[in-house]
């Protein structure tokens, strides 16, 4: 490398770096910290067990005791540990199967972390009533679906077993800022990899061939190749860590409105797809369900929601299904 090259880099690519770095932590700070802390506040006044009375009786539906709807609310509320926490909790009553872990962690895959990650999914361009349907009605039919498999095929009713039994952390108001706080910095770290990864990669011309690569299966679903990077980022990080990336690309024009929609939608049903599903493997669910029928079901739902655009006009699917957030973008900045 040479010293031209070195100046380059120093004077403009690394200062780039800093600033594209500084807006996205910025964007999905100020998405996370209000919903923390309502969050939060919530639990305080005990809203989480209300919630979870709610869902008790769909328990039944997928084959689960009632005290699983606890469990799945914490999930749905907060995040995959706090409903984690809970399940350890209370699985050792319940003598769970390892069916039964199944079904109920592939549900908590599906919808998790609503408040967050539908705002982040809103932000991005999805209506935020379909961005929830999405989610939850999706998260109770693969729960059905695995309930009614296992049992016909008589799989997987062997007693789960707990891999990991966590500490139950003490519910000190300082605690919660640390932990914050360290949820915060990691968010950093993520966003700075990443950003530096994919420079790197573009440098290198690896995500031309990633989009070579992945373009058969895109075009399966309905999902055009500028969509190939925010879909990527959205599978293996997640969309609380991926979140700005995923508002910045939606923001920046390169991806049609439609495409967008079309990859939140495989988002939001399959995402952070390696270490979630590492997660849950900990409570003693099989990867049959929590990884192969959940990429299974997501893939082909995806695929069949894109063939359905075409049955409503442009009006409907903005109205019901997404806006284009580039537009809106635009339209912002011209009247400031």
């Amino acid at each position: 490398m040479n010293r031209l090259s070195v100046n380059h880099i120093m004077t403009t690519t690394l200062p780039e770096l800093g600033r594209e770095i500084y807006d996205v932590c910025a964007l999905l700070f100020k998405l996370t910290i209000p919903v923390v802390i309502a969050v939060k506040i919530l639990d305080e006044l005990g809203a989480i067990p209300y919630i979870s009375a709610v869902l008790e009786p769909l328990m039944s539906l997928v084959g689960l005791p009632e005290s699983m709807g606890l469990v799945w609310a914490t999930t749905l509320l907060t995040n995959m540990y706090g409903g984690m926490l809970i399940f350890f909790q209370a699985a050792p009553q319940e003598n769970l199967t390892i069916a039964q872990v199944t079904v109920l962690s592939s549900m908590m895959l599906i919808a998790h972390s609503l408040p967050l990650e539908l705002r982040i999914t809103q932000k991005a361009g999805m209506r935020l009533p379909a961005a929830f349907a999405l989610r939850f009605i999706c998260a109770l039919v693969l729960g059905v679906f695995l309930h009614y498999s296992y049992q016909w095929g008589c799989w997987l009713q062997e007693p789960a077993q707990l891999l990991w039994q966590p500490e139950i952390p003490d519910d000190r108001f300082s605690t919660w800022l640390i932990t914050q706080g360290q949820s915060l910095l990691m968010i950093i770290l993520i966003v700075s990899v990443l950003l530096a990864l994919l420079r790197l990669l573009r440098w290198l011309h690896v995500e031309r061939f990633m989009i070579w690569l992945l373009q058969p299966l895109l075009k399966l679903m309905g999902i055009g190749p500028q969509a190939t990077s925010l879909t990527i980022i959205g599978v293996t990080l997640g969309l609380s860590f991926g979140g700005g990336l995923l508002i910045k690309e939606a923001e920046s024009g390169r991806i049609s409105a439609k495409d967008c929609f079309s990859a939140l939608c495989l988002l939001s049903l399959c995402h952070s797809i390696i270490e979630d599903t590492l997660l849950v493997l900990t409570l003693g669910a099989d990867l049959s369900g929590v990884l192969w029928a959940r990429l299974c079901f997501s893939l082909m739902l995806v695929a069949i929601i894109t063939r359905l655009l075409t049955k409503l006009s442009i009006e409907q699917q903005h109205r019901f299904l997404y806006q284009d957030v580039s537009l809106k973008k635009r339209e912002s900045v011209d009247a400031g």
